[in-house]
C-alpha cells in the first residue's frame, strides 16, 4: 500500500497567525510551503504495542461527522466496507456501505474489500478497491459528507448499505434510515445520489437480493448499466432523519469532493495554527501537529441548528446559543486535554463544562459526568475527575459557566454517588466506610467480595480510588473557596489529605489496607493485584501510583524522606526491572506498556511523573527524562504511540511537553517547565494575545536549561503562573548540552496548603 508520505525538509506556512519555518536557528526563515495540516500523519500509532491502536480519523475539529477505515488495525489489507459515521471511538461505523459490480448472487449484507493506494488526511479519505477496480474519495463537513465512487468494470454498479440494529429505505435518489445506539439514542442518516437508481432491495444473508423487500438494516441500491461514477452526499443527526436532511442542505449543496475537502483543509489549518512551532526536525514537527490534531477528536459538538438530543433524559433541547458537547473520557482528558483548551480554545471549554452541568441535571441524579457519551454517561474508570476540569478552568479565569451549579453536581458526585469504579449507583457501605475512615478498604488475601455493585472484573481499586478522590476533594475545596463556602472548603481540604491514610512509611509506597487498618502483606508493588492490579490499584502498578498525589507533591516529598530520597525513588522506578518474564508481566498488566523500568509512558496516571524532579531540587533531571521519553515513545511511525490514545488524553501530554511545559496539577493555575523541543513556539491565547517560548539553541542535544527569563525578568524556578501568560507573554530559555544543576533548585512548584 502507498502510505502517507512525509517530506524530509522542515518547513511550512501557517497563515496569518503563524508560520512554521525552515530552521537552522530559532529566528524566522523563509517559509517553504507546508501548512500545519500537512504535518499531520493520521497513521501514527495505527499498530498498537499491546491494546487499542489509534485510528486514522477524517473529521473536522470536534465535529459529529467522523470516519476511519472499517478494520481492526493497519496491518490488514481488507476493510469491512466504507464508513459513513463513527459514533464511538472503538466501534465500527454506525452506517457503512460498499460499492459492487458483478452477479447479484454475490451481494451479501456485509463484505470485506481488498484495498490499496490509501491516502488519509484529516480532511480527506481516498482508497482504491483493487479487486473490485473501484476508486473512492471522501470529504467531511461538520454534520455531513460527500463521496465520489468511480467504477472501472462493465456492468451495473450497486451500493450496498448496512446499519445492523436499525432500518434503511430508499425513495428515488434518497436513502434514509436510523440505527439504535442504546439508551433511547439513535443516529439518523439522509443521503442523496446524483444518479437515479434503477431498483432497490434487501440483501439476503446467504447471498442475492430480495427486490422491493421490506425495510431492514440492509439496503441494496442498483444503478443503470454503464454508470461509471456515482456521487453521494449525506447528512447525519442524533435528532431525526428530517434534521439530517437539514444538516446536509445547510452544509453541502453539491457533489464536489474537492470543494468540501478544501474547506476542511482551511478549517484544520486555522485550528492547528493556533500554535506555531519552528526550528526542530521534521519528526518533532510531525509528531507535534499529529498530536494536536488528535486533541480535536473529542469531545463532539452535537448541536444541530441550535438543538441537541440529550441521552441524559432522552429529550431534544435548545442549546440556548451554547453548542452542546459530549463524548469525553474525562479520567484521561482532565490531565492535559482540558487544560490545553483553557489556553487556546477558551469558549469551547466553557461550552463543554456547560454541557456537563446540563447533563448532570438532566439525569435527575445530579452527578457530574465522568465519561459522557453520545448515548449517555458511560461511568467508566474510577474517581470523579471532571471536578478537576471545573476547578482548573475557573482558577485560570474562565467565567463562561455557572460555578455554583457545577459545584452542586461535583459535590453530589462525592457525597451521594458511589466511589466504586465503573459504578453509577448511589453511595453504599464502602462509601460509608470511606467517609468514616478516609480510605477504601482492600480485601484480605483469599477474602471473597460480598459488597453489591463491586464489579467482578474491575474490583475495588482501593488505592486508585483513595488517591483519586483525595485529589478530587482538593479540587472541590478550591471551588468551594471560590464560592465563599469557607467551611466546606476547609472540610474538603482536610479530606484531600486522605492519601496519607494509605501511605506505608516503611516502604515509601501507597499500600492497600484491609478494613481493620492492616496493610495487605506480602505485597510486590511491581505485579500484585491481579489482572490490571485492580484488586489494589488500576491498570498500573504500585510504582506508578506511588506518585498519584497531583495536588500535594511537596507533602509527598516529605513523606518519602526529603529531596534526595525522593529523587532516588524516582530513579529507582525508572530503573526497576520486571519481576519475571516480560510476557508474564504484560499478561497481568497489559495497560502498563511503554515501560521504562516500572514507569509506564502508555497510561495517564504516569504523565506527570517525569516533571516531579522539579519539586525535589533536580529540575535538570526532568529536562533529561522528558526529552528521552518523548524520543523513545512518540515517533513518526506506525507504532509511534505507546498505549491507548484515549480521545486526546495522551496526545495533549505530547503537545504540552514538546512545547516545554505541563500542567502537573489541574486546578492549580501553574505550569511546570520541562525541556522544549522547538527553538520557537507561538501560542494564540485569545483576544489578539500570544504566549511565546524562545528556546535559544534548543535541539535534541541542547535539552538543558542554562538560564531563563519570563516577560523580560530573570526566572530561576522551574514553573510559572497562568497569570504570567494569560494575556500574552514571553518565556526565554537559553539551552545547552550539559545540565545547569543549580538552575531552579530552590524554588519548587507550589503544592496544597498545609494540613488544616
Amino acid at each position: 500500500m502507498i502510505k502517507l508520505r512525509h517530506l524530509l525538509a522542515l518547513a511550512g506556512a501557517m497563515g496569518t497567525l503563524s508560520v512554521v519555518y525552515a530552521a537552522n536557528g530559532p529566528g524566522p526563515k523563509k517559509p517553504v510551503g507546508k501548512d500545519p495540516v500537512d504535518y499531520v500523519n493520521p497513521n501514527i500509532g495505527n499498530i498498537s504495542h499491546m491494546l487499542v491502536p489509534t485510528y486514522p480519523t477524517t473529521h473536522l475539529p470536534n465535529s459529529m461527522m467522523r470516519v476511519f477505515p472499517v478494520r481492526h488495525d493497519y496491518t490488514t489489507n481488507r476493510i469491512g466496507g466504507l464508513p459513513l459515521i463513527v459514533t464511538h471511538h472503538r466501534e465500527e461505523s454506525s452506517f457503512n456501505f460498499y460499492p459492487y459490480q458483478g452477479s447479484e448472487s454475490g451481494i451479501t449484507p456485509t463484505t470485506t474489500l481488498s484495498y490499496d493506494q490509501e491516502k488519509i488526511t484529516p480532511y480527506r479519505y481516498k482508497e482504491y478497491l483493487d479487486e473490485a477496480n473501484i476508486a473512492t474519495d471522501f470529504a467531511p463537513s461538520h454534520q455531513s459528507a460527500v463521496y465520489s465512487i468511480s467504477f472501472e468494470k462493465q456492468g451495473a454498479p450497486y451500493l450496498v448499505f448496512n446499519c445492523g440494529r436499525g432500518e434503511l429505505k430508499a425513495s428515488g435518489s434518497v436513502i434514509s434510515g436510523h440505527k439504535s445506539l442504546g439508551n433511547k439514542t439513535s443516529v439518523y442518516i439522509y443521503a442523496v445520489t446524483d444518479v437515479a437508481p434503477s431498483k432497490t432491495g434487501t440483501a439476503a444473508k446467504d447471498g442475492g437480493v430480495e427486490w422491493n423487500g421490506p425495510a431492514s438494516g440492509s439496503l441494496v441500491v442498483a444503478y443503470p448499466a454503464g454508470t461509471k461514477k456515482i456521487g453521494m452526499r449525506y447528512g447525519v443527526s442524533f435528532i431525526s432523519v428530517e434534521q439530517a436532511k437539514k444538516n446536509l442542505d445547510r452544509e453541502i449543496k453539491n457533489f464536489d469532493v474537492n470543494a468540501v475537502a478544501e474547506a476542511g483543509r482551511k478549517i484544520w489549518n486555522e485550528a492547528l495554527g493556533k500554535i506555531a512551532v519552528s526550528g526542530a526536525s521534521d519528526k518533532e514537527t510531525t509528531v507535534f501537529y499529529t498530536s494536536l490534531y488528535r486533541t480535536y477528536e473529542r469531545p463532539t459538538v452535537i448541536s444541530e441548528d441550535g438543538k441537541y438530543f440529550s441521552a441524559s433524559d432522552g429529550k431534544v433541547h435548545s442549546d440556548e446559543g451554547h453548542p452542546f458537547s459530549t463524548d469525553d473520557w474525562t479520567w484521561d482528558t482532565y490531565r492535559a486535554a482540558h487544560p490545553l483548551r483553557v489556553l487556546i480554545n477558551k469558549q469551547d471549554e466553557n461550552n463543554i463544562l456547560n454541557s456537563y452541568i446540563l447533563m448532570s441535571e438532566q439525569t435527575g441524579k445530579g452527578w457530574f459526568p465522568t465519561f459522557p457519551g453520545v448515548s449517555g454517561e458511560q461511568h467508566c474508570m474510577n474517581s470523579n475527575h471532571g471536578i478537576a476540569s471545573v476547578a482548573d478552568a475557573y482558577a485560570k479565569g474562565l467565567r463562561g459557566f455557572d460555578l455554583a451549579r457545577a459545584y452542586a453536581a461535583c459535590k453530589a458526585s462525592i457525597e451521594t454517588k458511589s466511589l466504586l469504579p465503573w459504578s453509577y449507583a448511589p453511595s453504599g457501605e464502602l462509601d460509608d466506610f470511606f467517609k468514616k475512615n478516609g480510605y477504601l478498604p482492600a480485601l484480605k488475601p483469599g477474602e471473597k467480595e460480598t459488597v453489591a455493585n463491586v464489579s467482578d472484573w474491575e474490583k475495588r481499586q482501593p488505592i486508585a480510588v483513595t488517591l483519586g478522590t483525595s485529589f478530587d476533594e482538593w479540587c472541590l475545596s478550591q471551588i468551594a473557596q471560590d464560592l465563599g463556602k469557607t467551611d466546606e472548603a476547609a472540610h474538603y481540604l482536610k479530606n484531600s489529605y486522605n492519601y496519607r491514610n494509605v501511605f506505608n512509611p516503611k516502604t515509601g509506597f501507597f499500600h492497600p489496607k484491609d478494613k481493620d487498618g492492616n496493610f495487605i502483606e506480602p505485597l510486590d508493588y511491581r505485579i500484585d493485584g491481579g489482572p490490571g492490579a485492580r484488586q489494589y490499584y488500576d491498570e498500573n502498578n504500585g510504582y506508578v501510583y506511588r506518585w498519584d498525589v497531583q495536588h500535594n507533591i511537596g507533602d509527598l516529598v516529605k513523606m518519602v524522606g526529603g529531596d534526595e530520597k525522593f529523587v532516588d525513588a524516582l530513579e529507582d522506578m525508572f530503573n526497576e526491572g520486571y519481576p519475571g518474564s516480560r510476557w508474564d508481566f504484560y499478561a497481568t498488566l497489559p495497560d502498563h506498556t511503554g515501560n521504562v523500568g516500572m514507569f509506564s509512558m502508555a497510561n495517564e496516571p504516569a504523565f506527570h511523573i517525569p516533571y516531579l524532579y522539579n519539586y525535589a531540587g533536580a529540575p535538570w533531571r526532568t529536562q533529561k527524562r522528558i526529552r528521552s521519553l518523548l524520543d523513545e515513545w512518540y515517533r513518526n511511525d506506525l507504532m509511534g504511540i505507546p498505549g491507548d490514545e484515549d480521545g486526546g488524553g495522551m496526545t495533549a501530554f505530547v503537545v504540552f511537553s514538546e512545547m516545554g511545559f505541563y500542567p502537573v496539577t489541574p486546578g492549580s493555575p501553574t505550569y511546570n517547565i520541562g525541556s522544549p523541543c522547538f527553538p520557537y513556539v507561538k501560542m494564540n491565547v485569545g483576544n489578539g494575545k500570544y504566549f511565546e517560548i524562545k528556546a535559544q539553541n534548543a535541539s535534541f542535544t541542547n535539552k538543558y536549561i542554562q538560564s531563563a527569563k519570563l516577560n523580560g525578568k530573570p526566572l530561576n524556578q522551574p514553573w510559572f503562573k497562568h497569570s504570567d501568560i494569560a494575556n500574552g507573554g514571553v518565556l526565554e530559555l537559553v539551552m545547552g548540552p550539559v545540565a545547569n544543576k543549580s538552575w531552579g533548585v530552590n524554588s519548587p512548584p507550589p503544592s496544597a496548603a498545609p494540613m488544616p
